[in-house]
């Protein structure tokens, strides 16, 4: 029996109605962004591979969908190359470009590239799909929306404050409840260097993030496989689950 015709995993229609319900919460996204001043952007579904590689970490790189080169690109490999290159080595030579896999990077290649024709400081929002090929589960899908609101080329706290707000009012208007939670780089970075692994911040950041989705065994197993001896490990521990007032987790650490 012929199969019928169907969609890649993790991606997803929308009929009319989820269409009405989605415009309707990116148009009063866009409100709140214009209510504070930030313009709109749209930046090319696929970036130049050189924009995106190395900009999330390793396994940010394996996540990208990369394109194949148009054409007949396998007539300017060499035989040598085709039978004994390794997988990485093979897609660099036959791939040039890749789907985004968020809008930080696309921004940033966009501010470089039009630095002359903008006016800082920068406010600007973005809201477009992105691409991760990631397993699909529950919750989690290949391809889907990032809506996201940034300033660039000013250093002001108030400039955290409006984007704190922001999300408030985002929220308020549709009314969802919300708790927001503050965080600072500063704090990661010391629990890194306390534990011993300041070179391992970015390995443990990414960890621990997954701690409310996977668990704490699964974030310990993702450390140990990114090199982190088990004595840093233990170490880690109490400081993910502090209690009591800020001012008393502040203590602790």
């Amino acid at each position: 029996m012929a199969k019928g015709p169907g969609i890649p995993k993790g991606t997803r229609d929308f009929g009319p109605a989820e269409m009405i319900r989605r415009n309707y919460i990116f148009n009063t996204i866009r409100s709140v962004f214009r209510l504070y001043g930030y313009q709109p952007i749209e930046t090319p579904a696929m970036e130049s591979l050189s924009t995106l590689l190395g900009k999330y970490g390793k396994e940010g790189d394996r996540l990208l969908f990369k394109i194949l080169n148009s054409g007949d690109y396998k007539s300017k490999l060499s035989e040598d190359i085709l039978l004994k290159a390794s997988t990485a080595q093979l897609s660099s030579k036959i791939s040039e470009k890749g789907l985004r896999y968020d809008l930080t990077v696309p921004f940033a290649r966009y501010v470089v590239q039009h630095r002359n024709d903008i006016s800082f400081p920068f406010k600007r929002y973005q809201i477009q799909p992105v691409w991760r090929a990631d397993k699909p589960q529950k919750g989690r899908y290949r391809e889907f929306y990032q809506c996201d609101v940034d300033v660039i080329g000013d250093i002001s706290l108030f400039n955290e404050y409006e984007l704190i707000k922001i999300i408030d009012d985002v929220f308020s208007r549709l009314s969802v409840r919300k708790q927001i939670k503050l965080n600072n780089r500063k704090l990661l970075t010391g629990i890194a260097e306390k534990i011993g692994e300041k070179e391992k911040i970015t390995d443990i950041t990414i960890a621990i993030d997954k701690l409310d989705k996977t668990g704490i065994e699964n974030v310990n197993k993702e450390l140990e496989a990114k090199g982190i001896p088990s004595s840093s490990i233990e170490k880690l521990q109490p400081l993910l689950f502090l209690e009591g007032s800020l001012e008393s987790k502040l203590n602790q650490m």
